[in-house]
């Protein structure tokens, strides 16, 4: 028989409503056989008492229910974003806010291959918007290409636009021209952006697969406290499986993983079989069987899809990912078939979209209990959040770009108006709905407390408060970032709170986020956590 361990910590908020606070929990073969005080585990026979957090503040451990390998993948490249960041590896990089600070720090990228950057948005930036003009000067020899923090847009030189053809009156939807016609070197969505990237040897598979990139994504999601976290919109295929399962599956490592497959075309029908074979062979760490639908872009890239009035500086309304129609066919399919989606929707008309494409899928037939969750959901209003209550759709809401974004939003995208209502979790949870909260790792940084502080205070980095009614109390906070994240995984009978039967995760803090100033909340430090009852450091 296993041994059974006592762990004391100065208190535990389990997140169970039956018994909110504990101070000891057994665990015996990797889950919880008890909570309680120090006797939980005497009908069981007791155990041996480890002390070791005794005066740490125990929670679930945290379940990031959006983000992406590409955290681990992305850092071979140069980082260009405005803010300072920590790389997995736990160096600190300077953040950038001039294009000759990015210039300059591409110039010092290796050669001869192509140069490239990531991380970085023109809408923090006083400067022209970063041009092929700019990128020239790094080199006018090697390609040099920038993807911006969004993942949805990205610029490159002279030499990488002639590598794709795109300097010889090409016609591709999302290459941007300046007044003469001429492209700038912008080029939005991935329709434009493959050809480049094709060319240029970055394989975003590349980018979400291998040893390397899973040890660094492990690396960061161990420090944020997490000890379950998804690839959402994962390029890995059934060929990519045994690897996938030999790493995760391993004992030393530090988290659980869910990775949702991407899909914007294809047939629903061969595609959920896939998805089944697929989740077959799930195992405790590495779960399958869901999929990620792409709809539209980024509001701060102007490719997310808005509705009436539009953008306040008069761009454009946007572009389709996945054009309407196919997603239609791909909600009905999925949904008939019984597979679990996970719909990417920035603008509010992406939202519109979805859910008259699944109240029409639901209406037809197929499982109640389907969990199907609206991505990002920036812009949803009151009633699509009560229109997908209705549903039983859940939501899985970007809080950090109130941060990370919230002033340019304000000023620059939707206006003030529609910028307090971004995020807006307290109508998500009056609607009834099941709340998760993200990062979207590597568009910001993975820090569920830092997620849980913007949805509580709904500040922006200059200090504005955006909607202050939308704000969530702590405790729901910490909700959505435990069993919440963890309903929209399916997983919520498993993982998000310390009960008996569930996997030994857990997390440990210098602090207790419960009594702390919530203003305090996103400085709390992580210094443990714990994987099916081993500690991971």
């Amino acid at each position: 028989m296993s041994e059974t361990i006592i762990y004391t910590a100065r208190r535990i908020l389990t997140m169970a409503p039956h018994q909110p606070v504990a101070t000891h929990v057994a665990v015996r073969g990797g889950r919880i056989l008890a909570v309680g005080d120090v006797d939980c585990a005497a009908p069981w026979g007791g155990g041996r008492i480890d002390d070791r957090f005794a005066d740490r503040i125990m929670l679930p451990g945290f379940v990031e229910g959006h983000a992406h390998l590409m955290e681990g993948g992305l850092w071979r490249y140069a980082y260009l974003g405005y803010r300072d960041r920590q790389a997995p590896d736990g160096v600190w990089w300077a953040g950038l806010t001039t294009n000759e600070a990015i210039v300059q720090r591409l110039r010092d990228v290796p050669g001869p291959g192509p140069a490239i950057g990531w991380g970085f948005d023109p809408i923090f930036m006083s400067d022209q918007p970063l041009s092929r003009a700019d990128l020239d000067r790094v080199s006018a020899d090697r390609p040099v290409a920038v993807l911006y923090s969004s993942l949805h847009v990205l610029v490159c030189n002279t030499v990488a636009l002639k590598m794709a053809g795109y300097l010889d009156g090409a016609e591709v939807d999302g290459l941007i021209r300046d007044g003469a016609g001429q492209p700038t070197g912008e080029l939005r969505e991935m329709a434009a952006m493959f050809p480049v990237l094709r060319r240029l040897g970055v394989d975003f598979r590349a980018l979400t697969g291998g040893a390397a990139v899973l040890a660094a994504f492990g690396q960061s999601a161990r420090r944020a406290g997490v000890t379950t976290t998804t690839d959402l919109f994962s390029a890995q295929t059934e060929a990519d499986l045994a690897e996938l399962q030999t790493i995760v599956e391993g004992e030393d490592y530090p988290i659980r993983l869910v990775p949702a497959i991407g899909v914007t075309e294809g047939d629903p029908v061969e595609l959920a079989a896939m998805m089944a074979r697929m989740a077959a062979k799930s195992g405790p760490k590495l779960r399958l069987g869901a999929v990620k639908l792409m709809t539209d872009g980024s509001i701060q890239g102007y490719s997310a899809r808005l509705r009436w009035p539009g953008y306040v500086n008069g761009a454009p309304n946007g572009m389709w990912n996945t054009p309407p129609a196919t997603i239609r066919a791909l909600v009905e399919g999925f949904h008939s078939a019984g597979v679990q989606m996970h719909i990417h929707v920035n603008g509010d008309e992406a939202s519109e979209v979805v859910i008259e494409a699944l109240a029409g899928a639901i209406a037809k037939g197929g499982p109640r209990d389907h969990r199907h969750i609206l991505q990002h959901g920036q812009l949803m209003d009151a009633a699509q959040f009560r229109r997908a209550a209705e549903l039983g759709l859940g939501v899985n809401l970007f809080a950090n770009h109130l941060y990370h974004f919230g002033d340019q939003h304000y000023a620059l995208t939707v206006g003030p108006d529609r910028a307090n209502r971004m995020n807006a979790c307290r109508s998500a949870l009056d609607a009834g709905l099941n709340l998760a909260i993200h990062s979207d790792a590597p568009v910001t940084p993975l820090s569920p407390l830092f997620t849980a502080w913007c949805a509580v205070k709904r500040q922006t980095a200059s200090g504005r408060v955006l909607g202050a009614e939308q704000a969530i109390t702590v405790a729901e906070a910490l909700n959505a970032i435990t069993l919440g994240a963890a309903w929209t995984l399916r997983m919520d009978h498993q993982i998000g709170s310390i009960e008996t039967g569930k996997f030994a995760d857990f997390t440990l803090l210098d602090q207790d986020p419960t009594e702390v100033d919530p203003m305090a909340l996103k400085d709390i430090a992580v210094t443990d956590t714990v994987l099916a009852g081993r500690v991971t450091a």
